[in-house]
């Protein structure tokens, strides 16, 4: 049989999505919530405590989420803090998780003459155990479609509009403050209908550290953009596509300081992906781009992650690896995914 991660549908009102979230994945919020403690080293008291000082920019920000994450609540039959832990995730601690690889390539370099955009997600290798797929019909708001985690109510994913995002984690850069995570913002993203609406959000929505954002929608436009506690800054354009690893490139965090607090493995992964689509650009597909996802060039903190038996990272621990690639055709509302490393593991397809 094909590995693929569980798939969950829900639909209606705001406390009503978040409870048919919740029944269906009980098992994988509860078993989130559990390594979250644990990989903290707090308890699931103190991170009630913690998330708890933050439903007051969910009610300022983005009510529909805090309402949704009431239902999710009852649903997996846990608090309203349980489900707001699972919401702030390791920012209750200041810790940032991943070594992802983004991209976004333009209909003008693939055969099809249609947008690829995507990432490999690479995190500790328990999220396997609780990821999932969730498709989401929102009463008078887009459909959508996001592979996730552990009740995390905004993830990587597409809309009805083709709107996309995939992200990265960032070493260094603007100091940590007092804001929402980036995971409600991933959802809000993913009721917009372009990505000039995407952009107005990220310049009205303060976020509590740094991340990159690869973006589509369905127009076939691509956007990069890093999200900082400062907001947002757009490194330079790339006309033909665009890759992100896991330091800056725009010019105002570029920088050696900041680049120390970087994996050492973002540097030669870059260049990678970079190279592998510029070699086939012009004629891409879809096969090409799952080829590039699996590929072990700097094995094992390659494109592929594997777990190794290395140091510690400044991001990432060595047991870090892929636990999904995930490539959306924004035109076509389809994500392609894998459970686990793609060297492994076939993609499978969803669509809207």
């Amino acid at each position: 049989m094909t590995q693929q991660y569980p798939f969950f549908e829900a639909h209606g009102e705001p406390r009503e999505l978040g409870r048919q979230h919740g029944e269906q994945a009980a098992e994988q919020i509860r078993g989130y919530l559990d390594f979250l403690a644990q990989s903290l080293r707090l308890t699931r008291e103190q991170l009630r405590q913690r998330a708890l000082r933050f439903q007051s920019l969910f009610e300022k920000s983005c009510p529909s989420l805090l309402e949704e994450a009431s239902g999710l609540a009852e649903g997996a039959k846990l608090t309203l803090a349980d489900a707001l832990v699972a919401q702030m995730r390791g920012e209750l601690a200041q810790v940032t998780d991943g070594a992802c690889t983004t991209f976004a390539i333009g209909a003008h370099g693939t055969a099809t003459q249609t947008t690829f955009v995507g990432q490999t997600s690479d995190n500790p290798p328990e999220l396997e155990h609780f990821g999932y797929m969730l498709k989401l019909r929102p009463t008078n708001k887009p459909a959508m479609l996001m592979w996730t985690f552990g009740g995390m109510l905004g993830y990587h994913g597409i809309n009805e509009h083709g709107v996309s995002h995939f992200a990265n984690a960032l070493g260094g850069g603007p100091s940590w403050k007092f804001a929402l995570s980036h995971y409600p913002l991933k959802r809000l993203i993913l009721e917009q209908h372009s990505l000039r609406g995407v952009l107005q959000l990220m310049r009205e929505f303060s976020v509590c550290s740094n991340g990159n954002y690869m973006l589509a929608d369905g127009s076939g436009a691509i956007l990069d953009v890093e999200l900082t506690s400062d907001g947002p800054f757009v490194p330079e354009l790339q006309e033909r596509f665009l890759v992100h690893s896991n330091h800056f490139l725009c010019s105002e965090h570029a920088c050696e300081a900041n680049f120390q607090h970087s994996l050492k493995d973002t540097f030669p992964r870059l260049d990678r992906m970079r190279a592998l689509i510029d070699n086939r650009f012009g004629s891409i597909e879809l096969s090409d781009v799952q080829r590039f996802l699996a590929d072990h060039d700097g094995h094992p903190v390659s494109i592929c992650r594997h777990s190794h038996a290395g140091p510690e990272g400044p991001m990432l621990g060595p047991s870090g690896k892929t636990v999904s690639a995930i490539i959306a055709e924004p035109e076509q509302r389809r994500l392609h995914v894998t459970l686990g490393n793609p060297c492994e593991n076939p993609f499978v397809t969803y669509s809207l």
